[in-house]
């Protein structure tokens, strides 16, 4: 059956990895629709897809799409993503990231849209038990906003048993990374991520760049991640979505690289890709931080036959640096 002549709906589609989305399935000749309340994303993010402005807890207004569009899948990628501010202010993270899935999910299947991409974390594992995390590793998350990922995935599966919901769950590492022909970047308001944050310091947007903790039991005392391109991410959407249509065959799927690097490192990389000096502070760790999160990806590569176009850091940096002045 082939889906790339159909309507997807994007819920998300104005954010960083969203609006990549739309950018990849454009190109793929699909048709994005993006739902997305701009809160977080941007207008100008989605370039031609057909935007709706309104929010994915709306029942009334989901069950208006749905009767308009004939989806092949809902992909959602709207969520509250900042573990810190989860510690602070739990219930914003329950309201948003798991009663806004609810009413999802519920509409979707009234409507007869069985098929569900969801843009899940690597925060659901909490602390390593062992050095590079599989699927199968054991489900314990210490924050707010992991605790949301995984009550998320748990209602996902509850649907399916309940409704005969098609679902793929991707575990997200570290998103990195832009637009290779710098037509999209990485733009929170306020930003919080790593390597846009150090990118801004090297273009003098900041002084300096805070280090938030450096007595982790790592390398250099600073947490270390697993960066993934976001068009690497995109793509393994892609081929979630061709297999979850095909073969109607649930799946849960790390996407990452499989190698660590620590914050100091991501630091001194930008400093050779971007030829400036950064300048750094240590702060106190952040709540809800663990020291190390690396994917075992092998699953997916090995069941859809993913592969990283672009595994390496100093490229994701150079991306999001080359992103960053010409968007």
């Amino acid at each position: 059956m082939r889906t790339n002549s159909q309507s997807i709906l994007i819920i998300g589609g104005a954010g960083y990895i969203g609006s990549h989305m739309v950018l990849n399935m454009l190109r793929a000749g699909y048709r994005p629709v993006v739902l997305d309340n701009l809160s977080k994303g941007h207008r100008d993010a989605v370039l031609n897809a057909e935007l709706i402005v309104g929010e994915a807890g709306d029942a009334a207004l989901l069950k208006q799409l749905f009767s308009k569009h004939q989806f092949a899948a809902v992909m959602h990628f709207a969520s509250f993503i900042d573990v810190g501010e989860s510690v602070k202010f739990p219930a914003k993270y329950y309201q948003n990231n798991v009663s806004t899935a609810i009413t999802l999910i519920n509409v979707m299947v009234q409507c007869g849209v069985k098929n569900f991409i969801f843009s899940s974390s690597a925060a659901v594992y909490g602390e390593p038990q062992y050095k590079t995390m599989t699927e199968s590793h054991p489900l314990a998350p210490v924050s707010p906003y992991g605790r949301t990922k995984w009550m998320v995935e748990e209602i996902i599966k509850d649907f399916a048993r309940s409704d005969g919901l098609n679902f793929a769950i991707l575990r997200y590492f570290n998103a990195a990374g832009a637009d290779p022909e710098a037509r999209l970047c990485e733009c929170h308001e306020p930003e919080s991520h790593l390597i846009p944050l150090v990118l801004q310091t090297a273009a003098g947007q900041h002084p300096n760049v805070t280090i938030h903790g450096n007595q982790y039991p790592t390398v250099d005392g600073t947490c270390i991640r697993d960066y993934i391109h976001v068009v690497d991410l995109c793509n393994a959407h892609l081929l979630a979505l061709n297999a979850l249509v095909k073969n109607k065959k649930n799946m849960i799927y790390n996407l990452g690289t499989g190698h660590g690097y620590s914050v100091m490192q991501v630091v001194h990389a930008a400093q050779r890709v971007t030829g400036k000096s950064i300048n750094k502070i240590i702060g106190p760790p952040r709540l809800g931080d663990v020291a190390v999160l690396v994917a075992d990806a092998s699953l997916v590569k090995q069941e859809l036959h993913w592969l990283p176009k672009y595994p390496g850091l100093e490229t994701m940096i150079q991306h999001a640096w080359k992103a960053m002045h010409l968007s």
